[in-house]
């Protein structure tokens, strides 16, 4: 079963956030990830490994991901065809308006 590591910065006291994820990923993995470690680090580091591929690399990727993208890039990895539910199916009012306009008829000329 795949392992995660999520390397955090000591220095920047990013524990809280780490184990938030950690948590995020237990909960929605329990029965895919073998293992959720949380990796003590310094200098600014915050990455999310799973397995030898890199999910997130704070100095690369921007930031720290929220919990829906984390799920989908953990779910693209370890089980591509399992469904997330509501938040593989999250719409906002401006998709559901582009959906809106993509379905409309054309008009004639």
């Amino acid at each position: 079963m795949p392992r995660v590591a999520i390397t955090y910065c000591t220095q920047c006291q990013w524990l809280l956030r780490a184990a938030w994820m950690a948590q995020e990923l237990l909960s929605t993995f329990r029965d895919d990830l073998g293992e959720v470690a949380l990796v003590p680090g310094s200098g600014g580091v915050f990455t999310i490994t799973c397995g030898p591929e890199t999910i997130w690399d704070r100095t690369v990727d921007g930031g720290f991901p929220d919990a829906r993208l984390l799920k989908q890039r953990i779910r693209d990895l370890i089980a591509p065809t399992r469904d997330l539910g509501h938040i593989d199916r999250r719409e906002g009012p401006a998709a559901r308006q582009r959906g809106a306009s993509e379905e409309a008829p054309e008009s004639a000329p």
